[in-house]
């Protein structure tokens, strides 16, 4: 019984342990979160601006033509991946990789007909190790990225749909909404959907020419989408492991709890048990 009781002892102190390292995690994830989520949200606006006056320039100039604006036949295919390069996020990795690799078998029958551009380590390894083929890779991001940390991805993957290397090209990430949930979501990227904005035509004028300015746009456009991907996915990822570590948390205290009572009952047990045998030499004794 004494050596079942300690047992239970070392048991609850390595719990005690590991829900100290888990709410450490929770609250540092925590406060990294608010920054992310920050940075995130204030790329929205300047993207939509960006592709306002993009839309804007296509709308004005009928006859402006620009390999991005061109939709053709689709012979190959190039995905953009954004995962973590850690673990202990829930099912932040394993959600965005499902959907993609449902996607990839749905549309392609050899991988010859696609691509794929990983950010992040856990995607690389989870990608490399069932032979798909990724071209490129971006790991070990700290958790404020730079864009020019993944300039060189961008950059082949946008010129690869430029020189017709790809005829499409998707962009996968976990759309952040809230610390609870992020969103698996995958949206194209080249070519470009035309978009109507009426009115815009006579608000801008355009120096040296639209097409001059469409040259410099349209790149730098579809590398600011691809940049906010990767800030909404590291404000994802981050809440993604509040929330775990979170759950992990609570799960510990629980487990505490359990165990206590546990030991408590076998302590109890053993006293009682020492008792009657008190009790009976006692009254051997007497006897």
């Amino acid at each position: 019984m004494a050596k079942g009781m300690r047992e239970i002892k070392r048991q609850i102190k390595s719990v005690q342990n590991t829900r100290q390292i888990t709410k450490a995690m929770e609250m540092v994830a925590s406060a990294k979160l608010r920054k992310a989520q920050e940075r995130a949200q204030a790329s929205r606006p300047y993207a939509e601006k960006l592709k306002e006056v993009v839309s804007s320039i296509a709308a004005a100039s009928q006859g402006v033509s620009h390999p991005m604006l061109v939709t053709r036949p689709v012979k190959r295919t190039a995905y953009i991946v954004i995962t973590s390069d850690g673990g202990l996020v829930g099912g932040y990795n394993a959600n965005i990789l499902r959907k993609v690799t449902d996607m990839v078998r749905t549309r392609h029958a050899s991988s010859s007909e696609y691509e794929l551009f990983v950010i992040g380590r856990k995607g690389r390894d989870y990608l490399k190790r069932r032979n798909y083929p990724v071209s490129q890779e971006v790991t070990e991001l700290s958790d404020s990225p730079r864009f020019a940390d993944i300039k060189s991805l961008t950059y082949a993957a946008v010129q690869g749909f430029e020189t017709e290397q790809f005829d499409e090209i998707y962009v996968c990430y976990n759309r952040f909404v809230n610390a609870i949930t992020q969103l698996p979501t995958v949206e194209r990227l080249l070519p470009f959907d035309s978009v109507e904005h009426e009115g815009l035509a006579s608000s801008y004028e355009y120096e040296p020419s639209p097409e001059g300015v469409l040259e410099v746009l349209l790149p730098k456009y579809a590398e600011t989408l691809i940049f906010g991907a990767l800030l909404e996915g590291k404000a994802s990822e981050l809440g993604a492991k509040m929330t775990a570590m979170g759950s992990a948390t609570k799960n510990a205290s629980k487990m505490i709890n359990e165990l206590t009572l546990t030991y408590n009952r076998a302590r109890q047990a053993a006293i009682t048990q020492e008792i009657t045998e008190i009790v009976a030499g006692a009254n051997a004794a007497q006897g």
